[in-house]
């Protein structure tokens, strides 16, 4: 079984907690990603991120400076978006970081595929950009199946805790012995279950933590979760998808 998740457009430089085990499968292809960024105009990588002069600023300067092999921060440390906070693999015990260095896979539209422990450096690069080099529309089309063979193992089960964005790079190569089961954050309103982005994103952080702590093996157990405002329900899910509602909502 294995678990995808999104990457955070924040990140950080920590070498502090653990250093990097390994380089990125990819990093022949995210050397590529850097050259054809660092060709870039200024004005150009901004318009491709979509960001303020401030962001623009510090992420094309990165790119310049970039170096993919040293001063490096463990993947699943460097992001600090809010998946990540409520993660909390700060305060991970040995067993948890054994667990998701086994299960646990970041996409990323810059390094394709993340272990939680592989050297990382800060960059933007989203999924989404039109990244036209050697042909290519967008980084969709430029990871084409890589992503996804990269991800799937024996088992041929992985749990989806993904954006839409990310996800998007796996489904198209899914095969009919696969499971991929989505797990949907939601509430009641107005007789149907919505979800909130930055709720879902807190849930899908708390989610991996309950994951790695408690050792799942198998997507069943996962309708277990121990959550104070969240839980399970059977009736509003399928095969394909475990909805988990807000308690009282």
């Amino acid at each position: 079984m294995k678990i995808i998740i999104s990457p955070a457009k924040k990140m950080n430089v920590d070498n502090d907690v653990f250093a990097a085990a390994k380089l990125p499968c990819f990093l022949e292809e995210a050397k590529q990603l850097a050259a054809w960024m660092r060709a870039l105009t200024y004005r150009e990588a901004k318009s491709l991120w979509a960001c303020s002069d401030k962001i623009a600023e510090l992420n094309f300067q990165r790119f310049a400076d970039m170096d993919l092999e040293r001063n490096l921060t463990p993947a699943l440390l460097s992001y600090e978006g809010i998946q990540y906070q409520y993660m909390a693999p700060k305060i991970f015990s040995k067993n948890a970081w054994d667990y998701v260095q086994e299960k646990l896979r970041i996409l990323s539209g810059f390094y394709g595929v993340l272990r939680p422990l592989d050297g990382v450096v800060p960059y933007r690069l989203e999924m989404q950009a039109k990244a036209g080099l050697d042909g290519k529309k967008d980084l969709y089309d430029f990871w084409g199946h890589k992503l996804y063979e990269q991800v799937i193992d024996e088992s041929r089960t992985i749990i989806n805790l993904a954006s839409k964005e990310y996800s998007k790079c796996i489904e198209p190569y899914l095969q009919p012995e696969d499971r991929f089961i989505t797990c949907i954050f939601g509430e009641w309103k107005d007789g149907k279950v919505i979800q909130k982005a930055t709720q879902a994103k807190m849930a899908r952080g708390e989610m991996v933590r309950f994951m790695a702590e408690n050792q799942i093996a198998e997507a069943e157990e996962l309708k277990l979760l121990d959550h104070p405002r969240y839980i399970f329900e059977e009736g509003l899910s399928s095969e394909k998808e475990y909805v988990f509602v807000r308690k009282n909502s």
